[in-house]
C-alpha cells in the first residue's frame, strides 16, 4: 500500500468514526455529538451540543456532568422524563426545555413512553479543558 492510499484510508477511518454516534450507558439510548465551538469572547469556555435519542423505554443511568457545565435541554420529539437534584420528576414534551446548573445530579433521564422513541438536544456551556461531559453517578 502506498503512502497516498494509507493516508486516504486513515482519513476515511477518522471521518467514519467521528460520524458514528457515541455509545451510551443503555443500549436503548444513543448520544450523538453535533456541535463543538470555543466561545471567542469568553476565554476558556466552549459550547458543545449532543442529541440524545431514546428508543421506547430507553433511559440513561443516573449521572453527573462536568463540574463546569451549564446545560440547556430541549425536547425535539416524544416525551422525556427527568429529575435533576431534589426537584420533582417531570415529563417534558416537544418544544419544552429544562436546564441543569454546574454540579447537578441528573437522577432520572428517560423516555416516558414504552412504545414511541424520544429525542432531546442538550447544549453544554463548559470549560474548554473538560473532555468528559457525563460521568455515571456512584
Amino acid at each position: 500500500m502506498n503512502a497516498r492510499s494509507l493516508i486516504g484510508t486513515a482519513v476515511a477511518a477518522v471521518v467514519i468514526a467521528s460520524a458514528m454516534p457515541a455509545a451510551a450507558h443503555d443500549p436503548l439510548e444513543t448520544v450523538t455529538p453535533t456541535f463543538e465551538q470555543n466561545i471567542p469572547n469568553i476565554p476558556g469556555k466552549s459550547v458543545r451540543a449532543v442529541v440524545v435519542d431514546y428508543a421506547p423505554g430507553g433511559a440513561s443511568l443516573p449521572h453527573i456532568h462536568a463540574k463546569s457545565a451549564f446545560i440547556f435541554a430541549y425536547v425535539l420529539s416524544g416525551e422525556i422524563e427527568s429529575k435533576v437534584n431534589d426537584e420533582p420528576t417531570r415529563i417534558y414534551r416537544p418544544g419544552e426545555s429544562f436546564y441543569e446548573t454546574p454540579g447537578s445530579s441528573h437522577l432520572v433521564s428517560r423516555n416516558a413512553s414504552k412504545s414511541e422513541p424520544a429525542k432531546l438536544l442538550a447544549v453544554f456551556i463548559v470549560d474548554t479543558e473538560d473532555k468528559e461531559l457525563t460521568t455515571p453517578k456512584e
